[in-house]
């Protein structure tokens, strides 16, 4: 890395911290939660060890590990008792021996929700025909391109990031952003890092609002919504991560990630003003690379009960995978955030090596 592309990088992260005030804490949160039921398992410690299609979200670097000439990934997650529903599917295929493109798409809903804005009419009575549904749903489209450099053990792959979010016919949003991953392996070690939204990713919202909706968000005190550009600023993620033979027959993969963000305090383990860093470690033990056990810890939180007393909570996931030829089978039980609020849920996920047919 010369020193223009150092400078270029630190001129990134200096101009987005003054975007800070402008931008929300948790814009297009839905990215957070991650793909690929071997991640959830490992509490997303995963940037450094990922090596299939998965790695067009967690690490586009890691793409050049499918070995395969193409491989495709579905999973489907039900959260808040299935109110909410995540559906997530991608597709890699290798361009040559040093390169892969991919497509991901990640999809989270809600479905079905009751429009009773217009319920009552202008004479005060309640017109239950009036009441129809609508969705609220959050779209990713990721273009994923991994390469390998020159530098023996050295992988670099980047996101081009297109969002869609959508609330019935009342309001809309696109969004486009980039992100940028490196993988390294030195010795019995392997390091990674990613930049998400390296540039910063930017939601231009647009509402469609009837006559009667806006009388409705006056008369009930709300704050009428207009036209504006949201900002999702960057984040850093850190990982190592190192594999030990137990014996012939059993593996032991041990990952470290720490994730950093710049938008101020945060309520994680390690947390300042300028940065917060939030550390999460995951295992994976194998045998005969077809059954895997995992088990993941992360997401450190402190907070004040209603008595005034200060709470510390930790996250614990765990996970199980199967490989049956070509076909990988992999469950978690995983949380999306506080159990108290959202309780555990049960993923799945199916990946699919599908091999070049040899003439």
């Amino acid at each position: 890395m010369n020193k223009n592309t150092i400078l270029t990088i630190v001129a990134i992260f200096t101009l987005a911290s003054t975007a800070i005030a402008q931008a929300p804490k948790y814009s297009n949160a839905f990215m957070d939660i991650g793909v690929g039921a071997r991640a959830f398992g490992m509490s997303g410690s995963y940037i450094t060890s990922v090596n299939d299609v998965t790695a067009g979200y967690w690490n586009p670097a890691g793409l050049l590990g499918i070995g395969n000439q193409r491989q495709i990934a579905l999973m489907h997650s039900e959260y808040f008792a299935g109110i909410g529903k995540y559906d997530y599917g991608a597709f890699a295929t290798r361009l040559d021996s040093a390169s892969v493109l991919a497509v991901t798409i990640i999809r989270l809903g809600i479905d079905d929700i009751p429009n009773t804005t217009e319920l009552i009419d202008a004479n005060g009575f309640v017109d239950y025909s009036k009441i129809t549904t609508f969705s609220a749903s959050d779209w990713a489209f990721l273009i994923s391109y991994a390469k390998n450099m020159k530098i023996q053990g050295l992988r670099v792959g980047g996101n081009v990031k297109i969002i869609r979010r959508k609330i019935g016919d009342f309001a809309g949003a696109w969004g486009f952003g980039l992100d940028a991953g490196m993988q390294y392996d030195y010795k019995k070690w392997k390091f990674a890092a990613v930049a998400r939204d390296v540039t910063s990713t930017f939601n231009a919202w647009s509402f469609n609002l009837s006559d009667e909706m806006t009388e409705t968000f006056v008369a009930t005190g709300n704050e009428i919504p207009e036209n504006s550009v949201e900002v999702t600023l960057p984040k850093l993620l850190l990982g190592g991560a190192r594999t030990f033979n137990i014996s012939k027959k059993v593996t032991l993969l041990a990952e470290l990630n720490l994730d950093a963000t710049f938008d101020k305090k945060r309520n994680v383990l390690l947390r300042s003003n300028f940065i917060s860093a939030d550390p999460h470690v995951g295992l994976e033990a194998g045998y005969m690379g077809m059954v895997f056990l995992r088990l993941g810890v992360g997401n450190y939180q402190t907070y004040t009960d209603a008595l005034g007393k200060k709470i510390n909570t930790i996250q614990p996931n765990i996970g199980v995978g199967v490989k049956i030829k070509s076909v990988y089978i992999d469950y978690a039980f995983t949380d999306i955030g506080d159990a108290s609020i959202a309780p555990y849920s049960n993923v799945f996920s199916l990946k699919v090596d599908i091999n070049k047919k040899t003439k």
